[in-house]
C-alpha cells in the first residue's frame, strides 16, 4: 500500500458490506415478486379462457338427435357392429386356447398308450415267469436239506477220521523215553489229549457257539501242541486271555 494512499476505516467497510448484502436481498425479493405477478397474470388469462368457452357452451342449444327408425336403425347396426368386434376377439380368444387343450390332450393321450403297452409287455412277462416258477412243498425242502445235512455230516466224519489217522501216525503223544518228556510227564498226572482230539475241540466250538468261539486251555493240552498250531497260524490266542485259543476262521 503506497504511504499516500489513505486508510480505509474498519467501521466504514463493515457498513458497505452490510449495505450490498442488503441491497442483493432487495434485488432477490424484487425478483420473487415479479415472478409471482406473471403466474397470477397467466392464473388471470387462464380463468379468462374457461370463462369464455363456459359462457359459449352456455349459449349453445344443445341438439337432440330426433329418435326416427332410420336413427335408431344405424345406432343398432353401430352397436351391432361393436358386439360383433368383441364376439370376434372373444372367438379368437376361446380358438386359440381350444388348440392349445387338444395339443396337450394329443401329448397326454400319447403318454397314456405307451403306459399302456409297457403294463401289457409287464403283464406278459409276469405271466411267463409265473408259469416258469416250479412249486415245491415244504416237505419236499425239508427231505433235501436233511439229506443235504447227512451227507455234510457224513463227509465231516469222514474228515476227522482222516485227519485223525494223519495226526496219530505224524503227532503222537509223548511216549516218556525222552528225559524232558519224563519231566513233564512227572510234573502233572493229567492224562493228556491227541492233537487230533484238541483240533476237533476247536472245529466243535467254532461251528457250536460262533459268537465266543475259543477254548479254555487246560493241563490236558500238551504245550508243543498249543506252540505248533499258533506257529503255524491254525489257532489263535485271545487278545485279552492267553489262556484261551480258537481255530483260524479259514472257511470266512
Amino acid at each position: 500500500m503506497s504511504e499516500n494512499q489513505p486508510e480505509l476505516n474498519p467501521d466504514i467497510t463493515t457498513d458497505m458490506e452490510v449495505v450490498i448484502d442488503t441491497e442483493e436481498e432487495l434485488i432477490k425479493q424484487c425478483e420473487k415478486m415479479w415472478e409471482d405477478m406473471e403466474d397470477l397474470s397467466l392464473l388471470s388469462m387462464q380463468m379468462k379462457c374457461l370463462t369464455a368457452e363456459l359462457d359459449h357452451w352456455n349459449e349453445r342449444t344443445p341438439e337432440i338427435t330426433p329418435l326416427t327408425e332410420d336413427v335408431l336403425i344405424t345406432l343398432g347396426k353401430e352397436e351391432f357392429q361393436k358386439l360383433r368386434c368383441n364376439l370376434e376377439t372373444v372367438l379368437s380368444t376361446i380358438q386359440s386356447k381350444n388348440e392349445k387343450l387338444k395339443e396337450d390332450l394329443e401329448r397326454e393321450q400319447q403318454w397314456l398308450d405307451e403306459q399302456q403297452q409297457i403294463l401289457e409287455s409287464l403283464n406278459v412277462l409276469h405271466s411267463d415267469l409265473k408259469n416258469r416258477v416250479v412249486t415245491f412243498s415244504v416237505s419236499r425242502i425239508f427231505k433235501e436239506l436233511k439229506a443235504k445235512m447227512l451227507s455234510i455230516k457224513d463227509f465231516k466224519e469222514k474228515l476227522l477220521f482222516t485227519l485223525g489217522e494223519f495226526l496219530e501216525d505224524h503227532f503222537p503223544l509223548p511216549d516218556g523215553n525222552s528225559k524232558k518228556k519224563k519231566k513233564c510227564m512227572q510234573t502233572s498226572n493229567v492224562q493228556l489229549i491227541t492233537l487230533h482230539e484238541i483240533i476237533e475241540m476247536l472245529i466243535n466250538r467254532m461251528f457250536d457257539a460262533p459268537h465266543d468261539p475259543y477254548v479254555k486251555i487246560n493241563d490236558s493240552f500238551w504245550p508243543p501242541y498249543i506252540e505248533l498250531l499258533l506257529r503255524n497260524g491254525i489257532a489263535l490266542r485271545h487278545p485279552e486271555d492267553p489262556t484261551q485259543i480258537r481255530l483260524e476262521a479259514f472257511h470266512q
